[in-house]
């Protein structure tokens, strides 16, 4: 890191499955994502709840001793479908606006395996970026290749011109926890110059809550 300026990060998101998956690597990794994240005193946003790799990783940063907080959904809260969260929790009335929640208390995003949910939250993530909605980081932990089909998919998108070179570079990647975090703490933002002119404004009718509702 000596050289690079370093950002500084006191909360990310982790976008992860509610199941722990096939390979007992994954919930390893899951753990060890949040001992990396105690020990280097960032605090998780997460969606909530303790099922699968997403109880794995809050457990972890909770016996750090770090904050946690569960963005949730107030139906998966039914019948308590998803399990006590660890830690704060926020319910909100939509997945929508979870995610907005998520991105402005959050200086940085990482996704672990998942399916679905996982993989929508990464690219709305990614897209925002694009759109210069925010600035923060987004990386995936690529554990035991998970992501290697995607990332491939990723840049065969960038040969056949529907993801520019200059975009590409929002999604990072590593294998290890700390090599993705150290990524992370030093990406440099570079906006497009022509989607950084879009006017995103806050909506006066919501006060605090961002409106991605575009401006021309």
């Amino acid at each position: 890191m000596e050289g690079v300026s370093v950002r500084k990060i006191k909360k990310i998101c982790v976008f992860c499955g509610a199941n722990s998956g096939k390979d007992v690597a994954f919930v390893n990794a899951a753990f060890h994502l949040g001992e990396v994240l105690g020990k280097r005193k960032i605090d998780l946003v997460y969606g909530g709840g303790k099922l699968g790799l997403m109880g794995c990783v809050s457990t972890a940063v909770a016996q750090h001793e770090r904050q946690v907080l569960g963005i949730i959904p107030s139906a998966f809260t039914i019948n308590n479908l998803v399990g006590e969260t660890c830690g704060k929790e926020i319910k909100v009335a939509t997945m929508q606006e979870r995610l907005v929640m998520m991105m402005e208390l959050s200086d940085a995003f990482i996704a672990l395996p998942g399916g679905f949910g996982t993989l929508e939250e990464l690219f709305q993530m990614i897209s925002w970026a694009q759109l210069s909605i925010h600035n923060k980081p987004i990386g995936v932990l690529n554990i035991n290749g998970f992501f290697n089909g995607l990332l491939s998919f990723v840049d065969h998108a960038v040969k056949q011109e529907f993801i520019t070179p200059r975009a590409r570079k929002i999604l990072i990647s590593a294998t290890t926890a700390d090599e993705l975090v150290d990524k992370l703490q030093a990406f440099r933002f570079e906006p497009d110059p022509a989607l950084s002119k879009l006017k995103w404004s806050p909506s006066s009718s919501q006060k605090e809550k961002l409106d991605l509702t575009l401006r021309l």
